[in-house]
């Protein structure tokens, strides 16, 4: 087990498979050392993570999402380098929420990738980002998150 997976590990995580993508695109485009990762959302067997924030799903719970995409879009990186030790820097976060018109916290919820790509990596885990909100996001998720990501 990679040093990587190790630390999801101990910090109560464990990295799921990487998901079959459910459209016409592909998970990852590598071009030279960076890897562009499509959007990730939550799972969708979960009704928890539907809705918009904060009224069809909390604050909280939607940062929950927010780790669990970050989970699902490292297993892509795994699955395209074999191993995240290989991550030299996670370069850029976007992040969209599925949010009321009224609603200002879209970096909060972000926050919960964004905290645990740092948890994870480290300074390797620093990165630029973008927190956005959204009308509405595909299947009526709270969070989608996408990813830059730079590898040897």
């Amino acid at each position: 087990m990679s040093l990587i997976e190790s630390k999801i590990q101990e910090l109560g995580y464990s990295l799921p498979e990487a998901p079959a993508p459910a459209g016409s695109y592909v998970n990852c485009v590598r071009s030279g050392n960076l890897l562009y990762l499509a959007g990730g959302i939550p799972p969708l067997d979960d009704e928890t993570y539907k809705g918009k924030v904060p009224t069809d799903t909390s604050l909280e719970t939607a940062q929950e999402a927010a780790r669990l995409i970050t989970l699902n879009r490292l297993a892509v990186v795994k699955a395209e380098v074999g191993d995240l030790d290989r991550v030299e820097q996670i370069v850029n976060v976007g992040g969209f929420v599925n949010s009321e018109p009224d609603f200002y916290q879209h970096p909060a919820v972000i926050n919960g990738c964004s905290d645990l790509l740092v948890a994870i990596f480290g300074d390797k885990g620093i990165h630029s980002r973008t927190a956005l909100g959204a009308a509405a996001l595909p299947l009526n998720v709270s969070v989608e998150i996408n990813m830059i990501v730079e590898v040897s």
